[in-house]
């Protein structure tokens, strides 16, 4: 049996995973890190991006899009904060394309005086583009198998 690592997977909501995998592949700020069990300590930005774990005895990895937020490893376990996450299982492309192309146009008419709008519109696209992303990958995935 493969070493194992503990993971949590947390959104400002509720915890998304609690449980043992035998690696993650994070969206950290300065480019995507692997993380193996027993990986030394370290604190991390998280970018918009997909969040990959693989879980034992499991085929195909665990696929979720995340809006950022921060990665600590300490003591073999892993703990993801993010604001948003969401599972792939729960995306719809369409739904996806049309909440980017909204965030897009908030921003494209957005007044430059108003910081709030166009925060929440960055933080819409960010979210929206993660989630087109994961959606990538699990496509890329299924034609390789």
């Amino acid at each position: 049996m493969a070493s194992m690592m503990l993971v949590d997977v947390v959104s400002s909501e509720e915890r998304i995973f609690s449980g043992k995998a035998e690696y993650i592949v994070a969206p950290a700020i300065l480019g995507e890190v692997g993380i193996y069990p027993h990986h030394v300590p370290l604190i991390s930005k998280l970018k918009s991006g997909v969040l990959r774990l693989q879980l034992p005895e499991q085929v195909e990895q665990m696929v979720l899009a995340i809006s950022g937020g921060f990665l600590e490893i300490k003591d073999n376990h892993v703990t993801v904060l993010a604001d948003v996450v969401e599972r792939t299982a729960e995306l719809d492309e369409a739904k996806c394309l049309e909440q980017k192309k909204q965030a897009e146009a908030r921003l494209k008419h957005a007044d430059a005086n108003i910081g709030e709008d166009v925060a929440s519109a960055y933080a819409s696209l960010e979210i929206a583009i993660a989630q087109l992303k994961a959606l990538d990958y699990i496509k890329k995935q299924s034609k390789r198998a």
